[in-house]
């Protein structure tokens, strides 16, 4: 009978009301009242160490987030003065933070939900910012400014972005060639391919005064062309994720070792539901500052006496590629360039072939002529960028002279669009 007493307490030495060992369990049964009332603040406790853990991990943690004052003083200044250039400069700098942030929870989501949903998930959430600010002047009309913002940012991805990373990358080690896989490389330029000749005939077509219907023509070419390029995104999704997931694997087995070791210690830093919560909070800031800061581009234009183009191509997808631009010099100089051109260039595919198609989509819906006619000199842009990052691409090797390279490519697509008169600005 000794023995049979001393098994009744819990193992671990405790009751199983989570009385201590000393305290018989009818007693703790009769105080379970005292214990009910305890445990409310103790769980409210919890809930609040867990907010603001979770606040300090999102907000205060990144150093980027030094920037997120400037997006409420831009509110501030369109309430409160009409200088337009200001609240475009402020809008502008307090977005970059918080596009950082929206990647940053995406990433914490896909930790929870695998590759396949995640990979959605990076489909829609990656290019949030450009969406956002995209729809947002699609609302106003200002149909210029949609297709030269979303063309800025492949530019920037692919020649910015993707430049910086080689070059970075390329100094780390110096001492050797950087090696990525071509299977995914090949894909990718096949589908920007794709988009360039879905944006050529149209304008094409327009150019050439060639329509069986004049203006309508054109407009009903760039809805079929958009949905048809959609479906093609669509099956790259399923292509990737699902039907040849093993042609995207590291080039080297030591090195998809070393990925996986890294894997092991990537840990989601906040929980589900906090990652979502995260990303409808910050999506919804995203929203409010895009509509103050595509109100000020055009007084923006005129204060700083800069062409709207420049602007649009140029200034604004800065601010949607802040954490592309992050995540893909660092997995660089790690050796780790086939994250880096997933990020780099799987986000310009992304952009032309599912956010310019959609837009055109979404267009139609609000009633807005948005058509896939980027006019001749944004069109012939993109062809000669894309054959650049195709040929730049084809070894499968990578170094600081190849980034240099793009850069500079790059900056000559900046300073043209510096110099350029947007013929089609009366679509504004």
């Amino acid at each position: 009978m000794g023995n049979v007493e001393k098994m009744d307490p819990d193992i671990n030495g405790e009751g199983f009301d989570d009385s201590p060992p000393c305290v018989p369990k009818m007693q703790g049964f009769e105080h379970i009242g005292s214990l009910h009332t305890f445990a409310q603040p103790y769980s409210l406790r919890r809930t609040l160490r867990r907010i603001s853990m979770s606040i300090y991990t999102v907000i205060l943690k990144a150093k980027i987030n030094m920037l997120l004052p400037f997006g409420p003083s831009a509110v501030i200044l369109h309430y409160l003065t009409e200088k337009h250039g200001w609240i475009f400069f402020f809008s502008l700098v307090g977005i970059t933070p918080l596009a950082e942030r929206l990647g940053y929870a995406t990433e914490q989501l896909a930790y929870y939900t695998g590759p396949t949903i995640g990979g959605l998930l990076n489909a829609t959430f990656g290019n949030a910012t450009e969406m956002i600010i995209s729809i947002y002047a699609l609302k106003n009309g200002m149909i210029r400014v949609v297709q030269q913002s979303l063309l800025g940012s492949i530019l920037s991805n692919m020649l910015l972005v993707l430049g910086c990373a080689f070059l970075s990358g390329g100094i780390v080690h110096s001492n050797r060639d950087l090696v990525f896989n071509k299977a995914a490389a090949v894909v990718n330029s096949g589908l920007l391919l794709m988009a360039v000749m879905g944006l050529m005939f149209p304008a094409v077509l327009h150019f050439t005064h060639s329509e069986v219907h004049f203006g309508k023509s054109e407009l009903s070419l760039s809805r079929f062309s958009s949905c048809v390029m959609l479906v093609a995104y669509a099956s790259y999704l399923f292509f990737q994720l699902k039907g040849r997931h093993k042609l995207y694997s590291p080039v080297d087995e030591g090195e998809k070792e070393n990925d996986d070791d890294s894997d092991e210690e990537d840990i989601p830093e906040i929980t589900l539901w906090e990652s979502v919560a995260w990303l409808a909070v910050l999506t919804a800031w995203v929203s409010i500052l895009s509509g103050y800061l595509v109100d000020a581009i055009q007084g923006a234009s005129e204060a700083m006496n800069m062409p709207v183009a420049f602007i649009s191509v140029v200034l604004l997808p800065i601010v949607g590629n802040a954490a592309e631009h992050a995540s893909a010099i660092m997995f660089a100089m790690k050796d780790k360039l086939d994250i880096t051109l997933g990020v780099a260039i799987g986000s310009s595919t992304q952009i032309s072939m599912f956010l310019i198609p959609f837009c055109v989509v979404i267009g139609w819906i609000m009633g807005k002529e948005m058509d896939l006619n980027f006019q001749l000199f944004e069109t012939a842009s993109l062809f000669i960028t894309v054959l650049v990052v195709a040929f730049m691409l084809q070894e499968g090797t990578a170094n600081y002279f190849k980034g240099l390279m793009l850069i500079l490519c790059y900056l000559i697509v900046a300073a043209s669009f510096f110099v350029h008169i947007d013929p089609a600005a009366s679509k504004l």
